[in-house]
């Protein structure tokens, strides 16, 4: 659960602190609706960089930045949608764009989350801890940037096979980054490294699990989740039906949106989805992908089973194809000989590997229940191509260069996409994938018996952490008083 133990004294030195180093916080209402943030640090941010090492930074952390690299303030949700010309399916396929966060990429909204309640609280001590974000890829960027932004030190955690963009940008970002072996499904050895770090380190450190800190449920349950509603109620006509969200499992924190949305629109489902080359929801599976993003050889501690409805394996195969498709000039000239429209094609580069793994998972959902022009799917693009602009260089010296042959056969295969590796849930299905949490994080990372029963037979245990929010932004609003009082 979200500890909201209060300590005091701590609290007022960390209010200090962000005083002396001109730090507001934005409550999780002004990230949902950034209407809601003052004139004044809206007038300041028109003079800051989006990727900028800026307190202000903070308030971008939102969906809704204007896509500028500086100077922006709030023009609304970003998203794209998809037509039946490049997706084949009937259904209408919306996608939230996490390119105009800062970082490049919607993690840093887990990772604020996560560190800022231990501030309010006076949990972190900045002058004492080191926050440590295990990853395979984005929230530990996210999490180095937001340290830097809050004036805390931070150590990266990401397995060594990541992309060379994470790197790149943690070396000027992290004070300390640890590569662990193995590739984007190696999260085991990020758990082992957090534990080594622990015996060696004691409480110098603060480990932020983004694998079981609810906080990264609770932004994008109140944030995504409401970003998307915000989407739905814009576009959608009267005859329009929401269908359903589509994710990857990841960390679990984003399919907390889809768990938002199934309030608000009765009857929608969630579908979630995993690389095929470790199929560990679908089959129990395991091995390497190089879906870089989504993690795997396990069920996240903050995945509430019970609320899913459909479990997808994607070929990772299929998303390298894809990002070569939309992003090599023969592509996009292929695509444009299809009727993409060209405008379109432009801006596909909004998706990187794990983005193009939802899209897949959206047309598989919409096939297998046969969704027709007035349903409407949602899903997330996490982060966008100019993380895996290496990975693009590395296809092309392996495959050669991209030629026309190749679209044509990677068009075929995305319009050929189909229903199967997929699973839609039964109670005794989601049981079964629920009870695999024992294995990692009763046996293994200290969860006990009683937890993991309560996760599934408490039925207040998801809403308790709901109901965080209101009191978080209590706290931060005392806390943005206590830092004005000390300016």
């Amino acid at each position: 659960m979200i500890d909201l133990t209060i300590h005091e004294a701590q609290i007022e030195k960390n209010a200090q602190l962000c005083a002396r180093q001109g730090i507001l916080l934005p409550t999780y209402k002004e990230m949902a609706d950034p209407d809601t943030v003052s004139a004044e640090i809206k007038e300041e941010l028109k003079g800051i960089g989006l990727n900028q090492v800026h307190s202000r930074n903070l308030y971008r952390v939102t969906w809704e930045n204007e896509p500028l690299e500086t100077g922006g303030t709030y023009s609304g949700v970003n998203y794209i949608e998809l037509p039946s010309s490049l997706t084949g399916i009937k259904a209408r396929i919306v996608g939230l764009v996490g390119k105009w966060f800062p970082t490049g990429a919607h993690k840093v909204g887990a990772s604020y989350s996560c560190l800022a309640p231990t501030l309010v609280t006076g949990q972190f001590d900045p002058e004492k801890n080191m926050a440590v974000w295990p990853s395979t890829g984005n929230y530990c960027r996210g999490g180095a940037y937001i340290s830097r932004l809050l004036a805390c030190k931070s150590v990266a955690i990401l397995p060594e096979e990541m992309s060379q963009e994470r790197f790149n940008w943690l070396k000027k970002m992290a004070d300390e980054t640890i590569a662990t072996p193995g590739c984007e499904s190696n999260v085991k050895e990020i758990f082992d490294k957090c534990a080594e770090l622990n015996a060696e380190r004691g409480d110098s450190i603060f480990i932020f699990n983004q694998f079981s800190e609810f906080g990264n449920h609770l932004w994008h349950h109140e944030v995504t989740g409401r970003s998307m509603e915000k989407v739905l109620k814009q576009i959608m006509g009267p005859k329009d039906r929401f269908a359903g969200t589509c994710v990857s499992s990841g960390s679990a924190g984003t399919t907390a949106s889809g768990e938002y949305l199934k309030r608000v629109y009765p009857g929608a489902k969630l579908a979630v989805s995993e690389a095929l080359q470790c199929p560990t929801l679908l089959s129990n599976g395991f091995g390497g992908h190089r879906i870089e993003g989504i993690g795997d050889k396990h069920v996240p501690w903050i995945h509430n089973l019970k609320n899913t409805d459909m479990v997808v394996a994607i070929d990772d195969e299929a998303t390298m194809r894809l990002l070569r498709l939309f992003n090599e000039a023969l592509g996009k000239s292929y695509l444009k000989e299809m009727g993409v429209d060209p405008s379109l094609i432009e801006i596909l580069n909004v998706m990187g590997i794990s983005s193009i793994c939802n899209l897949l998972t959206t047309i598989k959902f919409a096939r297998y229940y046969e969704l027709t022009e007035e349903d409407v799917v949602m899903t997330v693009f996490t982060d966008s191509e100019a993380m895996y602009t290496s990975r693009l260089a590395e296809l092309n010296a392996e495959r050669g260069p991209y030629t026309r042959d190749n679209a044509v056969a990677d068009f075929e295969l995305l319009r050929a996409t189909g229903t199967d590796a997929l699973l839609e849930l039964r109670y005794e299905d989601r049981k079964r994938i629920h009870n695999l949490k024992y294995y990692t994080w009763v046996e293994q990372q200290g969860k006990t018996y009683a937890e993991i029963n309560a996760q599934w037979y408490d039925r207040d245990y998801w809403e308790n952490i709901y109901r965080a929010k209101d009191r978080l932004d209590e706290l931060i609003l005392e806390f943005n008083e206590r830092v004005r009082r000390n300016m």
